[in-house]
């Protein structure tokens, strides 16, 4: 899927959700959680990242003879 598609379908997903919730309040805490969810993801998967450029060897660190 590329970029353009990917987009195309979250929105469509956000107005299929909208047109099913049809309390503001309700698709406000909605919003806010799906927020907090892709939030939560990103900060995971910059631990792991983190924690993967640390835990691997460091190709740089050797002297050279």
């Amino acid at each position: 899927m590329n970029s353009c598609e990917l987009v195309s379908a979250i929105t469509a997903l956000a107005i299929l959700i909208a047109n099913q919730t049809p309390d503001d309040g309700e698709l406000v805490l909605l919003a806010s959680s799906l927020n907090q969810l892709g939030d939560t993801l990103a900060t995971i998967a910059a631990q792991r990242e983190l924690q993967e450029n640390q835990s691997a060897p460091l190709e740089n660190s050797a002297p050279t003879e």
